[in-house]
């Protein structure tokens, strides 16, 4: 993670002297679920399985916990070298994926629902959403899709949702990052040239998306099994990687302007990416920068 803090501008006065790491601000993370890692301990606050309704924390697939691992792992296990974005932050995390990633639209709806009924309780500001339908979805249910989500942002949640892998044609942003609202990212290699397979906008109803862009390539983070055999971190890419490095700044940003809104965060994130380009000198789009975010 220390490579992919420089491209994300990282260290500042806030994260170098440890005053802005999250602390106060919890997350609810809809994915394949959570797995016990130590890089958490203490950390999860709320587990929800919507798929096989067990109580005990488990991950069949890794991508969620790895997701959690970027947005707010300690990296205590390597230590603190792959630490996450918001490393004193919490996670309320909702199995809405099986073991292969794949979920229905109503599994993820019955989460959005859960999280509306459930934010107060659990002091929810921030839903990061590693998940995209695919291209064929049915356009009655891509609206669900859609409502489900805005809902929460209209509630003054931080919605975070990734690009998707469908690129990197035009037009190939996943539902629910199309919606006006919420904030889509997509993918960086390390390079700073947009991941091959990320998403890209325009949306069918011209949105210029995704909002912003974060490292997606080759990230190291939490594994779902972990020990002393296997290792206790793990290589992902795609969207699903890019999304969580920016509710990891969002939650940053909440635990230093603990009154700001969920509009207020996007302009502000949105305002202060750096401009990067494609190799041809075209502009590629805004990258994520948390010093300047935090700090102006």
């Amino acid at each position: 993670m220390d490579r992919v803090k420089k491209i994300i501008n990282y260290w500042c006065k806030d994260t170098e002297g440890k005053t802005c790491l999250g602390r106060g601000i919890t997350a609810a993370v809809l994915d394949t679920g959570i797995s016990p890692h130590p890089d958490l301990k203490g950390r999860i606050r709320g587990f929800q399985d919507l798929v096989h309704h067990r109580r005990d924390l488990y991950d069949d697939s890794g991508h969620g916990t790895h997701v959690a691992g970027i947005l707010l792992g300690d990296g205590r296990m390597s230590g603190g070298i792959l630490s996450g974005v918001a490393p004193e932050a919490a996670v309320v995390a909702l199995k809405v994926l099986d073991e292969k990633g794949d979920g229905s639209v109503e599994n993820i709806l019955a989460g959005l629902r859960w999280v509306r009924e459930n934010r107060r309780r659990y002091g929810i500001r921030i839903v990061n959403l590693s998940v995209g339908a695919k291209a064929d979805l049915d356009a009655g249910k891509e609206q669900e899709f859609l409502r489900g989500v805005e809902q929460l942002w209209d509630e003054g949640l931080v919605v975070i949702v990734s690009a998707g892998n469908q690129g990197p044609a035009r037009g190939t942003v996943a539902v629910p990052g199309t919606s006006r609202k919420v904030i889509t990212v997509g993918a960086l290699k390390t390079n700073e040239r947009i991941q091959d397979i990320s998403g890209r906008g325009p949306t069918k109803d011209c949105v210029v998306k995704p909002d912003l862009l974060a490292p997606g390539y080759q990230i190291l983070s939490c594994r779902n099994q972990f020990g002393r055999r296997t290792g206790y971190y793990t290589v992902k890419s795609g969207t699903s990687m890019a999304a969580p490095m920016a509710a990891g700044a969002a939650a940053l940003y909440l635990s230093k302007y603990p009154g700001a809104t969920n509009a207020e965060v996007k302009l502000r994130m949105m305002e202060t990416c750096r401009r990067i380009k494609e190799r041809d000198g075209s502009r590629a789009g805004r990258a994520l920068d948390v010093a300047h975010f935090l700090n102006g």
